[in-house]
């Protein structure tokens, strides 16, 4: 088992550990190998030195956010990134409060749906698969209903591969005198969330995102005042996110079982997120994949869902060709044969897949992603890989 390499002057990140496919996917996403090997201890989770690797862990995300007032704190928490997402609603949401939910795709509709498990009142703007929520939009919804608390956006909707403008949104509902929180899931570790620009109550991500760590917790970052004020607010006993603070602050330990191996692959993560430059060069690395990747793929014929000014550097849609030899699960197929997992789509009214940007990789495994494209297309005797008309009416309809 050999490590990974990294070849110098190229830049090239060599295939995954044991010959593995890359993923070009919204997180999990392909590993370092020594992300990887760090998981290959056993951890007491009541041990004096998990206890300070939980502190490690808490200290460095909270340095990403730009606080240098002392008024965040990092609370990491079991489970997927879902599980998080629903702890943050759950505690910081009043139970008399109300949300108004930014949505333009799953993940936002996603957030809905948690508001209606939990029993609790909220509102929907829904912008569909296209276009992001505007700030003026925001405005307007604020001012219409007084009731309105709290607002969640979805930072990187990845359904879509969009960006939102969460400045503009934030803007929006702090001069209205309401409380924002931010799903920054797939953003967060590459794409700027400065507290000093964006004063969030709030905020997700996960530990399988852009920071480039392994599946198995998520974690949120808040206001103090904020997790002091969940205190019994949370529906649920192990979601609550101001008990797990508690817990953490008292004693240094997880309330229940955390996933140690985890969380040591992701210490080592955040130590390589660092070496790179943080935040504004992983971005860097992300946005280089992105423009190298779409510019090959449109060479090939395929159109992008967004406009280019939404376009994310974390993953992108792109039609499907409208060549009736195109055949999704044949191509993913044919991807994954040379080396390659890309993502099905996700939205309702074009057939579309994905290509993802983000993880141990860079702009030369890219310029490999087009040609094994294009080898695809060739072995289904695909000749145009352009969209639908259709299609293209439906996004030109839908986007005005």
């Amino acid at each position: 088992m050999g490590a990974e390499k990294n070849v110098t002057g190229a830049g090239i990140f060599e295939a995954p550990a044991l010959g593995e496919p890359y993923l070009l996917t919204p997180g999990p996403l392909t590993t370092a190998y020594s992300v990887k090997q760090a998981m290959l201890r056993d951890w007491g989770s009541w041990d004096g030195d998990f206890r300070a690797m939980t502190a490690d862990l808490r200290r460095r995300l909270l340095a990403l956010t730009g606080d240098t007032k002392g008024e965040y704190d990092c609370v990491p928490m079991q489970g997927s990134g879902s599980f998080c997402v629903e702890a943050m609603l759950g505690s910081f949401v009043p139970k008399d409060g109300k949300l108004l939910v930014l949505a333009n795709g799953a993940y936002g509709l996603r957030a809905a749906q948690t508001m209606q498990y939990l029993g609790r009142a909220y509102t929907l703007i829904d912008k569909g698969d296209y276009l992001p929520p505007r700030g003026d939009e925001v405005a307007a919804a604020l001012d219409a209903d007084p009731a309105i608390t709290h607002v969640i956006a979805i930072h990187c909707e990845t359904s879509s591969g969009i960006l939102n403008p969460v400045l503009e949104i934030a803007n929006a509902v702090y001069s209205r005198g309401r409380k924002l929180l931010v799903d920054s899931m797939s953003a967060f570790g590459a794409v700027a969330l400065d507290v000093n620009d964006i004063p969030y109550e709030a905020m997700v991500s996960s530990a399988n995102k852009c920071i480039e760590g392994v599946p198995g917790f998520g974690f949120v970052i808040a206001k103090k005042r904020e997790l002091e004020a969940a205190k019994g607010n949370c529906h649920s006993l192990s979601l609550d996110v101001y008990a797990q603070w508690a817990a953490m602050e008292k004693t240094g330990q997880w309330r229940f079982t955390p996933p140690t191996h985890v969380v040591a692959a992701f210490i080592e993560a955040l130590k390589m997120h660092e070496a790179e430059g943080g935040v504004p060069a992983r971005g860097a690395r992300y946005e280089k994949n992105r423009d190298v990747m779409v510019a090959g793929m449109r060479g090939l014929g395929f159109e992008t869902l967004l406009a280019e000014n939404w376009l994310s550097p974390i993953i992108v849609t792109f039609f499907c060709p409208a060549d009736e030899k195109f055949v999704f699960n044949r191509f993913y197929d044919l991807m994954k044969e040379k080396g390659f997992i890309i993502y099905p789509g996700k939205l309702t009214v074009v057939d579309s897949f994905r290509i993802g940007c983000i993880g141990r990789m860079d702009e030369h495994v890219m310029r490999r992603v087009v040609e094994a494209a294009r080898q695809s297309l060739a072995e289904m005797g695909v000749t145009d890989a352009a969209p639908p008309n259709a299609a293209l009416e439906e996004r030109a309809k839908l986007a005005a």
